[in-house]
């Protein structure tokens, strides 16, 4: 499974997002990407349409997993169910 992080140059809640994801990450070994949405909007600017108000937004294989705060608890389930 690949982890996505939707964020934003100088949100606080994006910086705690993703120190969040490093460690949790990195304990299941799962990818981890990490999408500016406002540097990303030259190119898909409906990416930042649909979760620029929501930051941090947390994709699951580009499917919407958490957004605001990650949901550890989800994340630590839905990525041991991907390892069983």
């Amino acid at each position: 499974m690949v982890v996505t992080l939707l964020t934003r140059a100088g949100c606080p809640a994006c910086a705690r997002a993703l120190a969040e994801l490093r460690d949790v990450c990195a304990g299941y070994d799962a990818p981890l990407t990490v999408v500016d949405v406002d540097e990303a909007a030259a190119q898909d600017p409906e990416l930042r349409a649909e979760f620029g108000d929501r930051l941090p937004v947390v994709l699951l294989d580009d499917r919407e997993h958490s957004y605001g705060e990650v949901d550890l608890p989800r994340l630590h389930r839905d990525l041991s169910a991907e390892g069983t």
